[in-house]
């Protein structure tokens, strides 16, 4: 089961992607793509790990998705949070984004555990004012169509609520 939980930002979307991996096994994997370059992302990274408890196993994985997916232990279910970060870590690293997308996408194919996946809708604000900016937004659109679409359940989150686009909670 593929499920993709999308948001704005500070919209609950960690929260309920954080529910339904806990209603989908007893053992869970927390794959982080965060990196803790600044004193903000430190604490964040502080708060959501608070927030999950001790009987979450974590796998830092900023930029090796499928490393990540081949650790997790059979049964276990597995969060992504987020592939936000994990496209702006591939785009940081001058990485190709949309070789590692195919391949997380064929990895997700063929996985048994239950997977849970965090991912920012970005594309219904301001048009970024930078090239990059807008080639960000516009790959981060192209990569939440391409796993929604091998996803069984998508949800959309604002103000703490989901709207299920696909499937049902």
């Amino acid at each position: 089961m593929l499920t993709l939980v999308l948001g704005g930002a500070r919209s609950g979307k960690s929260r309920l992607a954080q529910e339904l991996a806990e209603s989908l096994a007893p053992s869970r994997v927390y794959v982080a793509t965060a990196e803790p370059l600044d004193e903000e992302m430190q604490r964040r990274i502080a708060r959501h790990r608070a927030d999950r408890g001790p009987s979450w196993r974590t796998i830092e994985a900023p930029t090796d998705l499928m490393g990540a997916l081949d650790a997790a232990r059979p049964g276990e279910a597995i969060l992504i949070d987020c592939l936000t970060l994990w496209l702006s870590n591939l785009f940081g690293q001058d990485m190709d984004w949309e070789a590692q997308l195919a391949g997380l996408i064929e990895h997700l194919r063929h996985l048994d555990n239950p997977v849970v996946m965090v991912s920012n809708e970005i594309g219904l604000g301001l048009v970024p004012e930078t090239k990059l900016g807008r080639d960000f937004r516009d790959a981060q659109g192209r990569l939440n169509q391409r796993v929604a679409a091998v996803c069984g359940r998508v949800a959309f989150v604002a103000a703490g609520l989901p709207l299920w686009l696909k499937g049902s909670a």
